[in-house]
């Protein structure tokens, strides 16, 4: 379906949304869903094979991230797609212990669900269509920002022509280059972890049982993400001096070293599919907010992969805004986004020290750090409450989550 045809101009008061990725879109969605007038800038067309963000990764979604898509009416578009996590099993290779989360222990069905990027697009593209007061710009591009007196002025080019929007609220959900946060001076910390990491798909000799796994080594982390058809998603991380050489790698050299790398948990690794490689930076806004403007997602923060927290961290962002702006007379009253940023940072903070944490104790090469680290694993998996907290946490149940994530609180 296309965008609906917009007049070259729109009345004050909407809340403009820039970029239509998997964030993007969410946001979009759960304001249409609140009664919220908004207009989506999108930079693709809308079209199931291309837009939002279709390629072969596959998302690791945490259970309070379902109850979120499942509350703005997403994930009945998705569920067919998705393969539940009842298992997560953590360990690092030349350590002693691991921790082991199980689904039925915490008293849930799932701890989370696997999903390929691509499905969770449809699913926003189908949903998306189904919104009434969302207007959509799509193909189109941010060329300018006005600040006013009571909003911004955006400059959007499309294939009509330019059209102008004012808003009372601009949200930059326009990914880790954000125009939207350069545009309002937000500087960013950048960090270069120097590794890269490659995603495919892979059927192992055994059957995943629904178990995810997370290994750690000197050379960075591996996971393995349950998909459906005994099939699991590889996630590989190497050195950025590495990469080259394992791009160029044929499928027997490539599933060697991710052997070598995994183990034989699941038996030998087989059936590779396409690798895609991505650098990995940390990039973090200094702030959250500035005047009738907010950063969500990876404009806000991009997180180190470890984990899998980023789309579940920029889900919450969305959700969060989305609630505030829904019982707001201003949507960019300065009140209201200072209590957005207050709200949005134990979530944020912890979730970034934890990404960077394990990056930096679980696969830097530091011996006399594995004892403790061994003790730590131990310690997570043998005492209940520890554990428990583990696991809550991983299931995105931090800090002051929005209300449309708790539906399902167990």
């Amino acid at each position: 379906m296309t965008a609906p045809q917009l007049p070259t101009s729109f009345p004050r008061g909407p809340v403009l949304v820039v970029g239509g990725g998997l964030v993007g879109a969410s946001l979009a969605i759960a304001l249409d869903a609140a009664g919220v007038d908004a207009v989506l800038v999108e930079a693709a067309a809308p079209r199931a094979d291309a837009q939002p963000s279709y390629d072969e990764r596959n998302l690791a979604l945490a259970r309070a991230t379902v109850n979120g898509l499942e509350a703005i009416g997403v994930w009945r578009h998705a569920l067919d797609q998705a393969t539940p996590i009842r298992h997560i099993h953590v360990s690092r290779a030349g350590d002693f212990g691991s921790v082991r989360l199980d689904a039925a222990r915490e008293g849930v069905d799932a701890l989370g669900w696997t999903l390929p990027a691509r499905e969770l697009g449809h699913a926003l593209l189908r949903r998306l269509d189904e919104c009434r007061r969302l207007k959509r710009l799509a193909p189109a591009r941010l060329e300018a920002l006005e600040p006013l007196a009571d909003g911004w002025r955006a400059r959007v080019s499309t294939p009509d022509g330019m059209q102008e929007i004012d808003a009372a609220l601009l949200v930059g959900a326009d990914g880790t280059a954000s125009y939207v946060r350069d545009r309002l001076g937000i500087e960013a910390e950048t960090h270069d972890y120097r590794q890269t990491l490659f995603v495919c798909t892979i059927t192992p000799e055994r059957a995943h049982a629904n178990r995810a796994y997370e290994r750690f080594s000197d050379q960075g982390p591996i996971a393995l993400l349950p998909l459906a058809e005994r099939r699991c998603g590889l996630v590989l991380t190497v050195s950025a001096e590495e990469a080259d050489t394992v791009a160029a790698m044929d499928d027997e050299a490539f599933l060697a070293l991710a052997q070598e790398r995994f183990g034989w948990r699941l038996g030998r690794l087989a059936r590779p599919g396409k690798r895609h490689p991505y650098a990995i930076k940390r990039v973090a806004a200094q702030r959250l907010t500035g005047p009738r403007a907010v950063l969500v997602g990876n404009a806000a923060q991009t997180v180190h992969p470890i984990g899998a927290q980023g789309f579940n961290l920029g889900l919450r962002d969305a959700l969060t805004l989305a609630e505030l702006v829904a019982v707001a007379p201003d949507p960019g009253a300065p009140a209201l986004l200072e209590t957005y940023a207050t709200r949005r940072e134990p979530d944020r903070a912890g979730t970034m020290r934890m990404s960077h944490g394990l990056v930096r104790l679980a696969c830097l090469h530091q011996p006399m750090l594995g004892p403790l680290r061994s003790l730590a694993m131990l310690a997570c998996d043998r005492v209940p409450p520890l554990r428990s907290l583990l696991a809550r946490k991983g299931m995105g149940f931090r800090g002051t989550p929005p209300q449309a994530v708790l539906e399902r609180l167990p």
